[in-house]
Protein backbone atom coordinates (compact mmCIF):
# COMPACT_ATOMS: atom_id res chain seq x y z
CA UNK A 1 0.00 0.00 0.00
CA UNK A 2 2.85 2.23 0.61
CA UNK A 3 4.53 1.52 -2.27
CA UNK A 4 1.70 2.31 -4.01
CA UNK A 5 1.15 5.72 -2.64
CA UNK A 6 5.12 6.59 -3.40
CA UNK A 7 4.32 5.63 -6.57
CA UNK A 8 1.67 8.06 -7.11
CA UNK A 9 3.31 11.18 -5.29
CA UNK A 10 6.28 10.17 -7.70
CA UNK A 11 4.18 10.24 -10.42
CA UNK A 12 2.33 13.38 -10.29
CA UNK A 13 5.93 14.67 -9.44
CA UNK A 14 7.30 14.22 -12.53
CA UNK A 15 3.88 15.55 -14.36
CA UNK A 16 3.93 19.06 -12.14
CA UNK A 17 7.67 19.15 -13.30
CA UNK A 18 6.91 18.32 -17.34
CA UNK A 19 3.97 21.09 -16.92
CA UNK A 20 6.19 23.42 -15.95
CA UNK A 21 8.95 22.79 -18.30
CA UNK A 22 6.05 23.27 -21.03
CA UNK A 23 4.95 26.20 -19.68
CA UNK A 24 8.18 27.89 -19.23
CA UNK A 25 8.47 27.00 -23.05
CA UNK A 26 5.34 27.93 -24.30
CA UNK A 27 5.80 31.55 -23.15
CA UNK A 28 9.27 31.74 -24.06
CA UNK A 29 8.19 30.82 -27.69
CA UNK A 30 4.50 33.15 -27.57
CA UNK A 31 6.93 36.70 -25.95
CA UNK A 32 8.42 37.33 -29.43
CA UNK A 33 5.13 37.47 -30.79
CA UNK A 34 3.33 39.14 -28.39
CA UNK A 35 6.03 41.68 -28.27
CA UNK A 36 5.57 42.05 -31.77
CA UNK A 37 2.26 42.16 -32.11
CA UNK A 38 1.60 44.77 -29.60
CA UNK A 39 3.43 47.56 -31.42
CA UNK A 40 0.51 49.12 -33.84
CA UNK A 41 1.73 50.29 -37.19
CA UNK A 42 0.71 53.82 -38.34
CA UNK A 43 1.50 56.31 -40.83
CA UNK A 44 2.95 59.99 -40.69
CA UNK A 45 2.54 62.71 -41.68
CA UNK A 46 4.63 66.19 -41.49
CA UNK A 47 3.11 69.47 -39.47
CA UNK A 48 3.98 72.14 -42.36
CA UNK A 49 2.06 75.73 -42.86
CA UNK A 50 -0.31 75.78 -45.73
CA UNK A 51 -2.69 78.05 -47.03
CA UNK A 52 -6.35 77.39 -45.24
CA UNK A 53 -9.64 79.14 -46.38
CA UNK A 54 -11.27 81.06 -43.60
CA UNK A 55 -15.03 80.57 -44.24
CA UNK A 56 -17.92 81.03 -42.39
CA UNK A 57 -20.37 77.67 -42.32
CA UNK A 58 -24.29 78.18 -41.54
CA UNK A 59 -27.72 77.03 -42.75
CA UNK A 60 -29.79 78.52 -44.92
CA UNK A 61 -32.91 78.26 -47.28
CA UNK A 62 -33.16 77.65 -51.03
CA UNK A 63 -35.11 80.55 -52.53
CA UNK A 64 -36.96 82.20 -55.81
CA UNK A 65 -34.51 85.34 -56.64
CA UNK A 66 -38.12 87.11 -57.52
CA UNK A 67 -41.26 84.92 -57.41
CA UNK A 68 -43.81 86.73 -59.68
CA UNK A 69 -47.50 86.02 -58.62
CA UNK A 70 -49.54 86.20 -61.88
CA UNK A 71 -53.55 86.76 -62.57
CA UNK A 72 -55.93 88.69 -64.34
CA UNK A 73 -57.48 92.41 -63.49
CA UNK A 74 -61.18 91.05 -64.07
CA UNK A 75 -63.34 89.43 -62.13
CA UNK A 76 -65.94 86.54 -63.00
CA UNK A 77 -64.97 85.20 -66.46
CA UNK A 78 -64.28 81.53 -66.36
CA UNK A 79 -60.88 80.11 -67.37
CA UNK A 80 -61.02 78.32 -70.52
CA UNK A 81 -57.60 77.24 -70.82
CA UNK A 82 -54.13 77.10 -69.22
CA UNK A 83 -51.69 76.50 -71.62
CA UNK A 84 -48.43 75.93 -69.22
CA UNK A 85 -47.87 73.23 -66.24
CA UNK A 86 -45.44 73.72 -63.13
CA UNK A 87 -41.61 73.48 -64.19
CA UNK A 88 -42.08 74.97 -67.62
CA UNK A 89 -39.99 77.43 -68.96
CA UNK A 90 -41.60 80.20 -70.24
CA UNK A 91 -40.61 83.94 -72.60
CA UNK A 92 -41.58 86.71 -71.87
CA UNK A 93 -44.84 87.14 -74.11
CA UNK A 94 -46.25 83.76 -74.25
CA UNK A 95 -49.47 82.93 -73.63
CA UNK A 96 -50.01 81.40 -70.03
CA UNK A 97 -53.96 80.85 -69.88
CA UNK A 98 -57.07 82.22 -71.58
CA UNK A 99 -60.34 82.82 -70.04
CA UNK A 100 -63.90 82.53 -71.55
CA UNK A 101 -63.97 86.49 -73.34
CA UNK A 102 -67.22 86.16 -75.09
CA UNK A 103 -68.44 88.75 -73.25
CA UNK A 104 -65.97 90.93 -73.83
CA UNK A 105 -65.93 90.55 -77.46
CA UNK A 106 -69.29 91.52 -77.26
CA UNK A 107 -68.19 94.48 -75.34
CA UNK A 108 -65.50 95.52 -77.74
CA UNK A 109 -67.68 95.45 -80.57
CA UNK A 110 -70.63 97.87 -79.34
CA UNK A 111 -67.39 100.21 -78.56
CA UNK A 112 -66.39 100.17 -81.92
CA UNK A 113 -69.35 100.38 -83.20
CA UNK A 114 -69.91 103.61 -80.88
CA UNK A 115 -66.69 105.20 -82.09
CA UNK A 116 -67.18 104.53 -85.68
CA UNK A 117 -70.71 106.87 -84.99
CA UNK A 118 -69.15 109.17 -82.97
CA UNK A 119 -66.42 110.18 -86.02
CA UNK A 120 -69.09 109.95 -88.27
CA UNK A 121 -70.86 112.90 -86.20
CA UNK A 122 -67.64 114.64 -86.41
CA UNK A 123 -67.52 114.52 -90.09
CA UNK A 124 -71.18 115.27 -90.38
CA UNK A 125 -70.46 118.37 -87.79
CA UNK A 126 -67.41 119.70 -90.01
CA UNK A 127 -69.15 119.70 -92.98
CA UNK A 128 -71.65 121.57 -91.79
CA UNK A 129 -69.38 124.37 -90.32
CA UNK A 130 -68.05 124.62 -93.66
CA UNK A 131 -70.80 125.24 -95.19
CA UNK A 132 -71.51 127.62 -92.70
CA UNK A 133 -68.79 129.76 -93.03
CA UNK A 134 -69.31 130.03 -96.49
CA UNK A 135 -72.72 131.36 -95.88
CA UNK A 136 -71.34 133.86 -92.73
CA UNK A 137 -68.96 135.16 -95.30
CA UNK A 138 -71.94 135.94 -97.66
CA UNK A 139 -73.98 137.22 -94.50
CA UNK A 140 -76.39 134.86 -95.28
CA UNK A 141 -76.72 133.33 -92.01
CA UNK A 142 -77.24 134.94 -88.66
CA UNK A 143 -73.77 134.56 -86.12
CA UNK A 144 -75.83 132.89 -83.62
CA UNK A 145 -76.77 130.34 -86.20
CA UNK A 146 -72.97 129.79 -87.22
CA UNK A 147 -72.33 129.66 -83.66
CA UNK A 148 -74.93 126.56 -83.17
CA UNK A 149 -72.29 124.97 -85.91
CA UNK A 150 -69.10 125.86 -84.57
CA UNK A 151 -71.04 124.12 -80.85
CA UNK A 152 -71.84 120.82 -82.73
CA UNK A 153 -68.77 120.55 -84.15
CA UNK A 154 -66.73 120.76 -80.65
CA UNK A 155 -69.76 118.08 -79.39
CA UNK A 156 -68.62 115.57 -81.82
CA UNK A 157 -65.48 115.93 -81.30
CA UNK A 158 -65.89 115.50 -77.52
CA UNK A 159 -68.26 112.25 -78.41
CA UNK A 160 -65.22 110.94 -80.90
CA UNK A 161 -62.70 111.33 -77.98
CA UNK A 162 -65.02 109.68 -75.33
CA UNK A 163 -65.90 106.70 -77.53
CA UNK A 164 -62.40 106.41 -78.77
CA UNK A 165 -61.17 106.23 -74.93
CA UNK A 166 -63.89 103.57 -74.21
CA UNK A 167 -63.01 101.92 -77.22
CA UNK A 168 -59.20 101.73 -75.59
CA UNK A 169 -61.08 100.49 -72.47
CA UNK A 170 -62.90 97.85 -73.87
CA UNK A 171 -59.93 96.72 -76.12
CA UNK A 172 -57.73 96.89 -72.78
CA UNK A 173 -60.39 94.33 -70.92
CA UNK A 174 -60.00 92.40 -73.98
CA UNK A 175 -56.38 91.83 -73.38
CA UNK A 176 -56.99 90.63 -69.69
CA UNK A 177 -58.33 88.10 -70.72
CA UNK A 178 -54.96 86.67 -71.88
CA UNK A 179 -52.28 86.09 -69.54
CA UNK A 180 -48.94 86.71 -70.43
CA UNK A 181 -45.45 85.97 -69.06
CA UNK A 182 -44.19 89.49 -67.72
CA UNK A 183 -40.78 88.27 -68.19
CA UNK A 184 -38.53 84.89 -69.23
CA UNK A 185 -38.69 82.23 -66.25
CA UNK A 186 -40.08 78.90 -64.98
CA UNK A 187 -43.41 78.42 -63.19
CA UNK A 188 -43.36 77.49 -60.10
CA UNK A 189 -47.01 76.92 -59.06
CA UNK A 190 -50.47 76.26 -60.70
CA UNK A 191 -53.71 77.24 -58.44
CA UNK A 192 -55.70 77.44 -61.94
CA UNK A 193 -57.79 75.16 -63.75
CA UNK A 194 -60.35 75.73 -66.80
CA UNK A 195 -63.98 75.99 -65.43
CA UNK A 196 -62.28 78.26 -62.54
CA UNK A 197 -64.52 81.42 -62.17
CA UNK A 198 -61.41 84.15 -61.38
CA UNK A 199 -61.74 87.21 -59.21
CA UNK A 200 -59.83 90.42 -60.00
CA UNK A 201 -56.26 90.31 -58.32
CA UNK A 202 -55.96 86.07 -57.30
CA UNK A 203 -52.88 84.49 -57.86
CA UNK A 204 -53.43 81.92 -61.18
CA UNK A 205 -49.82 81.54 -61.24
CA UNK A 206 -46.12 81.44 -59.98
CA UNK A 207 -43.15 82.37 -62.19
CA UNK A 208 -39.80 82.65 -60.88
CA UNK A 209 -38.34 85.38 -62.30
CA UNK A 210 -35.58 84.47 -65.12
CA UNK A 211 -35.13 81.12 -63.28
CA UNK A 212 -32.76 82.36 -60.96
CA UNK A 213 -32.66 81.10 -57.53
CA UNK A 214 -31.02 82.21 -54.78
CA UNK A 215 -29.30 81.21 -50.76
CA UNK A 216 -30.50 83.35 -48.14
CA UNK A 217 -28.57 82.49 -44.67
CA UNK A 218 -28.43 84.35 -41.43
CA UNK A 219 -25.65 85.29 -39.98
CA UNK A 220 -24.72 86.98 -35.92
CA UNK A 221 -22.82 90.13 -35.35
CA UNK A 222 -19.76 88.59 -35.16
CA UNK A 223 -20.10 86.65 -38.78
CA UNK A 224 -21.65 89.29 -40.16
CA UNK A 225 -18.80 91.82 -40.54
CA UNK A 226 -16.57 89.84 -42.30
CA UNK A 227 -18.73 89.06 -44.80
CA UNK A 228 -19.06 91.09 -47.96
CA UNK A 229 -20.97 91.39 -50.91
CA UNK A 230 -18.78 89.31 -54.23
CA UNK A 231 -17.56 86.91 -51.28
CA UNK A 232 -17.45 83.45 -53.10
CA UNK A 233 -19.70 80.75 -51.67
CA UNK A 234 -19.88 76.93 -51.82
CA UNK A 235 -23.78 75.28 -51.10
CA UNK A 236 -23.87 71.60 -50.59
CA UNK A 237 -26.58 69.51 -52.15
CA UNK A 238 -28.10 66.89 -50.45
CA UNK A 239 -26.45 64.10 -53.12
CA UNK A 240 -23.05 65.23 -51.82
CA UNK A 241 -22.45 68.21 -55.21
CA UNK A 242 -22.05 71.34 -54.43
CA UNK A 243 -23.19 74.74 -56.37
CA UNK A 244 -21.00 77.71 -56.72
CA UNK A 245 -22.71 81.15 -55.59
CA UNK A 246 -21.46 84.80 -54.94
CA UNK A 247 -22.86 87.13 -51.90
CA UNK A 248 -24.99 89.72 -53.98
CA UNK A 249 -26.37 91.73 -50.61
CA UNK A 250 -26.57 91.68 -47.01
CA UNK A 251 -28.96 93.45 -45.13
CA UNK A 252 -27.58 96.57 -43.28
CA UNK A 253 -30.29 95.69 -40.45
CA UNK A 254 -30.13 93.16 -37.87
CA UNK A 255 -33.07 91.34 -36.54
CA UNK A 256 -34.41 92.69 -33.35
CA UNK A 257 -35.80 89.67 -31.57
CA UNK A 258 -32.88 87.35 -33.48
CA UNK A 259 -29.83 89.60 -33.69
CA UNK A 260 -29.23 88.34 -37.12
CA UNK A 261 -29.05 90.04 -40.26
CA UNK A 262 -29.54 87.89 -44.12
CA UNK A 263 -26.81 87.20 -46.57
CA UNK A 264 -28.47 86.94 -50.47
CA UNK A 265 -26.46 84.39 -52.34
CA UNK A 266 -26.97 84.26 -56.25
CA UNK A 267 -26.81 81.07 -57.71
CA UNK A 268 -26.56 81.05 -61.75
CA UNK A 269 -25.89 77.31 -61.85
CA UNK A 270 -28.18 75.45 -59.17
CA UNK A 271 -28.23 72.33 -60.47
CA UNK A 272 -30.03 69.95 -57.23
CA UNK A 273 -30.98 73.20 -55.58
CA UNK A 274 -34.68 73.32 -55.32
CA UNK A 275 -36.67 76.44 -53.87
CA UNK A 276 -37.31 75.99 -50.51
CA UNK A 277 -34.50 73.67 -49.70
CA UNK A 278 -32.55 74.02 -46.80
CA UNK A 279 -28.47 73.32 -47.27
CA UNK A 280 -25.73 74.02 -45.86
CA UNK A 281 -23.23 76.78 -47.56
CA UNK A 282 -19.97 78.20 -46.67
CA UNK A 283 -18.93 81.42 -47.19
CA UNK A 284 -15.36 81.79 -48.30
CA UNK A 285 -13.49 85.29 -46.59
CA UNK A 286 -10.03 84.73 -48.07
CA UNK A 287 -7.34 82.50 -46.69
CA UNK A 288 -3.80 82.18 -44.44
CA UNK A 289 -0.47 80.82 -44.23
CA UNK A 290 -1.17 78.49 -40.87
CA UNK A 291 0.21 74.92 -39.43
CA UNK A 292 -2.21 72.04 -40.21
CA UNK A 293 -2.73 68.74 -39.95
CA UNK A 294 -5.01 66.45 -41.50
CA UNK A 295 -8.65 65.33 -39.10
CA UNK A 296 -7.98 62.30 -39.23
CA UNK A 297 -5.00 62.81 -36.69
CA UNK A 298 -6.82 64.80 -34.14
CA UNK A 299 -7.80 62.39 -31.07
CA UNK A 300 -10.68 64.10 -28.79
CA UNK A 301 -10.46 62.69 -25.00
CA UNK A 302 -11.96 64.80 -22.04
CA UNK A 303 -13.25 67.09 -24.41
CA UNK A 304 -9.84 68.64 -25.25
CA UNK A 305 -7.91 67.62 -28.67
CA UNK A 306 -4.61 65.60 -28.89
CA UNK A 307 -2.38 64.65 -31.69
CA UNK A 308 0.18 61.80 -31.37
CA UNK A 309 4.03 62.99 -32.00
CA UNK A 310 6.84 60.86 -32.84
CA UNK A 311 9.73 60.74 -30.28
CA UNK A 312 12.94 58.96 -31.53
CA UNK A 313 12.32 55.93 -33.24
CA UNK A 314 9.59 54.31 -32.57
CA UNK A 315 7.98 55.95 -29.67
CA UNK A 316 4.77 58.42 -29.57
CA UNK A 317 4.03 61.48 -26.98
CA UNK A 318 0.42 62.40 -26.80
CA UNK A 319 0.84 66.08 -27.21
CA UNK A 320 -2.63 68.45 -26.58
CA UNK A 321 -3.68 71.09 -29.26
CA UNK A 322 -5.66 73.82 -29.82
CA UNK A 323 -7.32 73.88 -33.46
CA UNK A 324 -8.64 76.67 -35.19
CA UNK A 325 -10.34 76.34 -38.76
CA UNK A 326 -11.64 73.24 -41.06
CA UNK A 327 -10.87 73.28 -44.96
CA UNK A 328 -12.03 70.44 -45.77
CA UNK A 329 -10.27 67.40 -44.29
CA UNK A 330 -7.51 69.82 -42.89
CA UNK A 331 -7.52 71.73 -39.49
CA UNK A 332 -5.74 75.03 -38.35
CA UNK A 333 -3.38 73.83 -35.32
CA UNK A 334 -3.05 77.28 -33.24
CA UNK A 335 -0.89 75.78 -30.55
CA UNK A 336 0.75 72.24 -29.40
CA UNK A 337 2.99 71.55 -32.39
CA UNK A 338 6.12 72.95 -34.85
CA UNK A 339 6.36 73.30 -37.76
CA UNK A 340 8.69 69.90 -39.38
CA UNK A 341 7.21 67.51 -35.98
CA UNK A 342 5.87 64.20 -37.29
CA UNK A 343 2.45 62.85 -35.79
CA UNK A 344 0.43 60.27 -36.34
CA UNK A 345 -2.17 60.72 -39.21
CA UNK A 346 -4.58 58.22 -38.31
CA UNK A 347 -5.72 55.53 -35.60
CA UNK A 348 -4.64 57.62 -32.54
CA UNK A 349 -7.63 56.56 -30.55
CA UNK A 350 -6.32 52.87 -30.19
CA UNK A 351 -2.76 54.38 -28.82
CA UNK A 352 -1.41 55.78 -25.29
CA UNK A 353 1.24 57.77 -24.30
CA UNK A 354 4.61 56.25 -24.90
CA UNK A 355 3.57 53.66 -26.48
CA UNK A 356 5.37 52.42 -29.42
CA UNK A 357 5.08 52.19 -32.75
CA UNK A 358 5.89 50.48 -36.04
CA UNK A 359 6.08 52.95 -38.64
CA UNK A 360 4.49 52.06 -41.76
CA UNK A 361 6.69 51.68 -45.49
CA UNK A 362 6.89 54.98 -47.23
CA UNK A 363 6.77 57.16 -43.83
Amino acid sequence: MKRRLSLAAASAAVVLALSACGGKGADASASPAAAGSAALAVGLVQVAAAPIMDAVTVSGQVAAWQEMPLGVELSGLRVAEVRVEVGARVRRGDVLLTLDARTLDSELQVAEAAANEARAGVLLAKTQLDRGDALKAQKLISLSDHDQLRAAMVQAEARAQTTAAQLDAARLRRDFAVLRAPADGVIASRQAEPGLVVGAGATLLGLIRDGRLEWRAELDESDLLRVRPGAEVVVRVRDGSEVAGRVRAVTPVLARETRTATVYVDLPEPGGLRAGMFAEGRIRLGSDEVLQVPLSAVVRRDGYAYVFVLKGRDQVERRRVELGRIDGEQVEVRTGLAAGERVVRSGGAFLADGDRVRIADGD
